[in-house]
């Protein structure tokens, strides 16, 4: 069994869902060493979250971003506003979401699905640098 951890420093994005799974890959070249494995990709934030959602049609992330605004309004009457009218949405919109995925790894590669891709679900106007831990644990060739 062997183990492999990277941090990621992803640069700073709009709010929006961005897909970061082509960064992952090339933060973590060891996955090409993997017969079968797991890559866990955690988040170190509490105002953005990780999501695995389709990669090909570019309103998907759009409507995923409006839905979310819906959801979580930023004129709802919240006690926790020091930091912005848009952290407390954040702080909601990453509890539902949640700040890891587990993706499988077979052969040297994510097993993502044809129209899969990981996520970074930006939710502060500017959330700034985004740390994330890449673990990958798994029989290696």
């Amino acid at each position: 069994m062997a183990w492999v951890q990277q941090q990621l420093r992803l640069a700073p994005r709009r709010r929006g869902f961005h897909l970061i799974t082509a960064e992952i890959e090339a933060a973590m070249p060891e996955l090409e060493r993997f017969r079968v494995g797991l890559l866990h990709v955690f988040l170190q934030h509490t105002s953005a979250s990780l999501c695995i959602n389709e990669n090909a049609d570019p309103d998907v992330p759009r409507d995923l971003e409006m839905a979310f605004n819906e959801i979580a309004h930023e004129e709802f009457p919240y006690v926790h506003t020091i930091e912005g009218t848009d952290d407390m949405p954040a702080h909601v919109k990453a509890a539902m979401i949640g700040s890891f995925v587990t993706v499988p790894i077979a052969a040297g590669s994510l097993c993502l699905g044809t129209w899969q891709g990981i996520y970074l679900c930006e939710h502060r106007d500017r959330g700034g640098l985004r740390r994330l831990v890449l673990t990958a644990q798994g029989e290696t060739n």
